[in-house]
């Protein structure tokens, strides 16, 4: 029987991230290494997988994927190897009214496939605040709002900051989420949430929107799952550029 594919996935490595105020940001990812298996050959070494992480493990960055995915196609004889980087990123956000600083966390994931030229892919989620329109038009007052998820992903010709992704996906969600609020700051980010209602599909047609007219993005997808508060399932939707 032909195998299509093999490798080893859940292999954890410190790894510094640029930002884009100046420094680096040292984080742990969980990293996916796979390669095609040639259809003459029935087994492989998992060993190469780890030898050629090893090989680079004081220097993993999204630079060096394609060197790691051609080493890799040459000494396992494969056409194709793709690598996946997991991994949480961590922005100091100000709280609107109180200017409270704390420590906001994101999954972001870097993704490269060499299939001939390297083809990279960044996706991020995001969690936002949503509010129902219905409920707003319906109640005498009040709305139930509920905690989102963003999910963005994209291909790109330049360097985008993970920072400026960040803002385009909260820019387009009924309010952001922020780590550390004090009282004042509760009331801006409900009566904000209270003054933009959006389903799902509002914040997955705006971040579409977004992400269609950033210059330097050529292909995305935008998925939101509601975790809804009045209601035992989620909310959901998604489109790409294939869509539009």
């Amino acid at each position: 029987m032909h195998l299509t594919t093999v490798g080893i996935e859940n292999i954890h490595y410190p790894i510094y991230v640029r930002e884009k105020s100046g420094g680096h940001q040292q984080t742990v990812a969980s990293l996916r290494l796979t390669a095609n298996m040639p259809r003459d050959q029935r087994d492989t070494c998992l060993s190469t997988f780890l030898s050629i992480l090893n090989a680079y493990q004081d220097d993993i960055k999204t630079d060096i994927f394609p060197t790691i995915l051609s080493k890799l196609k040459r000494q396992l004889n494969a056409n194709s190897a793709s690598i996946e980087m997991t991994f949480p990123y961590f922005i100091e956000k100000t709280a609107p009214v109180s200017k409270t600083k704390s420590l906001m966390e994101y999954r972001c994931c870097f993704s490269c496939g060499v299939d001939g030229s390297p083809d990279m892919l960044v996706s991020l989620w995001i969690p936002s605040t949503t509010l129902c329109p219905c409920s707003k038009e319906i109640s005498l007052y009040g709305a139930h709002n509920q905690r989102a998820e963003i999910n963005l992903n994209i291909k790109f010709n330049n360097f985008i900051w993970i920072e400026d992704l960040i803002s385009l996906v909260e820019a387009g969600c009924s309010c952001e989420v922020y780590s550390l609020l004090k009282r004042p700051d509760e009331k801006y980010v409900t009566e904000k949430a209270y003054d933009n209602p959006m389903f799902v599909e509002d914040v997955v047609r705006k971040v579409a929107e977004s992400a269609r007219n950033h210059p330097d993005i050529y292909w995305f997808s935008v998925g939101v799952e509601s975790f809804e508060s009045i209601h035992k399932h989620s909310a959901y939707a998604y489109t790409d550029i294939d869509a539009l």
